[in-house]
């Protein structure tokens, strides 16, 4: 029976071995457009936010052109987007804070990206780690509240704690990987409802807490 550290370090190292390209998804070249595809994506796929991203990103380059659009040309723009009424009017309440108050630019303090509309823990660590490289905590989406609770990593259910769990579990150096590669897991084969364990490589270490039936 392996001891709980090296279960957590087998099962890291499996992942990493099979998803060696897990990287953040969404497209960005800047902070402030990570921002924005931030916001854009909750409770949306990836796939529609990189599309409608994609001519976006085009159109408005700064906090100001934000700031300054039209609201309905900008629901327009991200249309495609799910909530995207409510989205538009996020993103231009925050980019009218980071005229004000931040010089058009976004900051890279987590007390002060949380303060910004449309901006939860969750979204400003995908914003540290990813535009800044600063790595204070580990991000937590469905995929990875799903996939550590039935490999028995965490028991508990709130995003917060999952998130205080994995950073006493795994070292720092990894934090901004777990997330990646456990999404991926999350999509090919650690699925919602039901996971396709006889194809897991996990599935000798896996705790399989929750799992009622797999196929």
């Amino acid at each position: 029976n392996l001891r709980m550290e090296d279960k957590l370090k087998e099962e890291l190292k499996l992942l990493e071995k099979n998803y060696p390209d897990a990287k953040y998804y969404l497209n960005f070249s800047n902070p402030l457009e990570l921002l924005v595809a931030a916001i854009l994506s909750a409770q949306c796929t990836d796939v529609i936010v990189n599309k409608v991203t994609s001519k976006l990103f085009q159109k408005y380059k700064t906090a100001k052109d934000y700031m300054e659009a039209d609201q309905f040309e900008l629901e327009e723009d991200i249309k495609p987007v799910t909530f995207f009424r409510n989205k538009s009017k996020y993103i231009k309440k925050t980019c009218l804070i980071l005229e004000d108050e931040y010089n058009g630019k976004v900051p890279s303090s987590m007390n002060e990206l949380i303060e910004l509309p449309g901006i939860s823990r969750k979204t400003a660590n995908v914003i540290q780690q990813n535009g800044f490289n600063i790595v204070t905590g580990v991000v937590v989406d469905v995929h990875v509240i799903r996939t550590t609770q039935r490999l028995g990593w965490t028991k508990n259910k709130n995003p917060e704690k999952i998130e205080q769990d994995l950073m006493k579990l795994f070292p720092k150096d990894k934090w901004k990987k777990i997330p990646h590669l456990l999404k991926n897991h999350g999509r090919a084969v650690c699925k919602a409802p039901i996971p396709i364990c006889s194809k897991c490589f996990l599935s000798k270490l896996c705790l399989k807490i929750g799992v009622i039936k797999f196929n």
